[in-house]
């Protein structure tokens, strides 16, 4: 069973690099796996930022995806991290029911469930390190940083670099290369 998960994690990891690649347009998403290909999505957005060495609390702190609001991944999040470190840190996803339970976190996905407490969220999040990512319509605009949009059965990324510049997270142009920019010079 263990392999099985493996097998099944590695392969939703491995098609996700593919959709970030460099001339790679974005990945097909049937609806029933979108969140998958989300979750993958999350993890590899590790690789793709840099965090500045303060937001972490020690050398061993864990490297946290944080999810905030309804849960959409269910266990497929936590099977795409499982036995995963980045730099040295290990991975784990920490669940928030609301605003005010977030502790300290590297990424937080902010399910569409928040859609009405959206600023709230990102107000909470300012001048803390953190990579804000969600799927709710237009929150690019309003200072998320990563918006993940579903656009014909295909993921694809807006991403704010104003937003991640404010946050001192500096966004690989390899993750640029395949995302719709705003926030840059009045974009």
């Amino acid at each position: 069973m263990a392999s099985l998960i493996r097998v099944r994690r590695w392969l939703v990891v491995a098609t996700a690099c593919i959709a970030v690649l460099p001339g790679s347009n974005a990945m097909p998403a049937p609806p029933a796996a979108e969140y998958q290909v989300k979750a993958a999505y999350l993890f590899n957005f590790g690789q793709f930022v840099e965090w500045p060495v303060q937001a972490y609390d020690s050398p061993s702190a864990p490297f946290v995806i944080g999810v905030v609001g309804e849960d959409p991944f269910g266990k497929t999040l936590d099977e795409v991290i499982a036995g995963e470190s980045l730099g040295g840190h290990p991975l784990v996803v920490k669940r928030f029911r609301n605003i005010e339970d977030i502790s300290d976190c590297n990424i937080l996905f902010i399910g569409r469930s928040e859609s009405a407490r959206l600023d709230e969220t990102l107000k909470a999040m300012k001048g803390r390190s953190v990579l804000t990512v969600t799927d709710i319509t237009g929150a690019e605009q309003r200072g998320a940083i990563i918006v993940l949009v579903n656009d014909n059965n295909r993921i694809r990324m807006r991403i704010n670099v104003a937003a991640a510049k404010a946050s001192n997270l500096v966004i690989s142009s390899k993750l640029l290369r395949p995302a719709e920019v705003v926030g840059n010079d009045g974009g």
